[in-house]
């Protein structure tokens, strides 16, 4: 794995926005398709009765981040061949090593359904088992002192499980996407590569948690750029941390 200087996380999302602004049409539509899809979701929940649990969903997108991502990998690689990307090389994207990219799913989906256990532990300890209207619920969550430690206790939680998520995947599904190894040869490249840079690293953390907190605070809509910019930026930091190295430990592509 490749060392990196604290500034490369910058040049990232600079060669994200590049991309966009390359493919914005196909960009655009496979972000326009995650917000379609988190819209339905987050209006399925509500008219389900499910409405406390949106906040703890919503903040568990930080852990399945990287998968809607491959779509954006795939345009990011068509560009640096010198084609013209399409839909079909998002969409493709998926099918590159779709045993080894599930299995990533799941160990995604077990953080998250970490934090969704923990989020559930939470509110028991601090508001019971009886479940307030969505008005009272939300002006406790701000304004009660139970509220805010709720809120501080489980962002503690939640940073701590989403670096874990961050640490296991921000190499590994582009790795998986692009060449054939194991979906644990990819999670050890990833935490290599995190261990290696552990400032750089921890500050595109930061910088993808908070372009991310943006978009879903505008009601998804501003996701629809932002998903695939992050998602270029991340194509981009995979080059830069393994580039033609072999992610299993030689000096060649595997």
């Amino acid at each position: 794995m490749h060392r990196i200087d604290i500034n490369r996380p910058r040049a990232w999302l600079a060669a994200g926005v590049s991309d966009f602004r390359a493919a914005t049409p196909v960009s655009l539509a496979y972000g326009l398709f995650w917000v379609g899809l988190s819209l339905a979701v987050t209006a399925g929940a509500y008219t389900m009765g499910l409405w406390h649990w949106l906040l703890p969903l919503i903040a568990g997108f930080m852990f399945l981040g990287p998968l809607v991502a491959v779509g954006s990998y795939g345009i990011s690689r068509r560009l640096g061949e010198g084609g013209t990307p399409t839909l079909g090389d998002a969409f493709a994207a998926w099918a590159s090593h779709p045993g080894q990219l599930a299995m990533m799913g799941v160990m995604l989906m077990i953080f998250f359904m970490a934090w969704i256990r923990f989020a559930l532990l939470l509110f028991a300890l601090f508001f019971g088992l009886h479940t307030p209207d969505p008005a009272s619920l939300y002006t406790a969550l701000f304004t009660t002192p139970e509220g805010l430690a709720l809120l501080a206790v489980g962002s503690c939680i939640g940073a701590v499980l989403a670096f874990g998520s961050f640490a296991i995947s921000v190499v590994a599904i582009p790795t998986l996407m692009d060449r054939d190894l194991t979906f644990m040869e990819g999670i050890e490249a990833s935490v290599k590569s995190v261990a290696r840079n552990f400032r750089p690293m921890l500050l595109w953390a930061a910088i993808l948690t908070g372009c991310t907190l943006i978009g879903i605070a505008t009601f998804y809509i501003g996701l629809a750029v932002i998903l695939p910019v992050l998602g270029h930026a991340s194509w981009h930091a995979y080059e830069d941390l393994v580039g033609e190295e072999d992610p299993r430990g030689g000096h060649g592509v595997g």
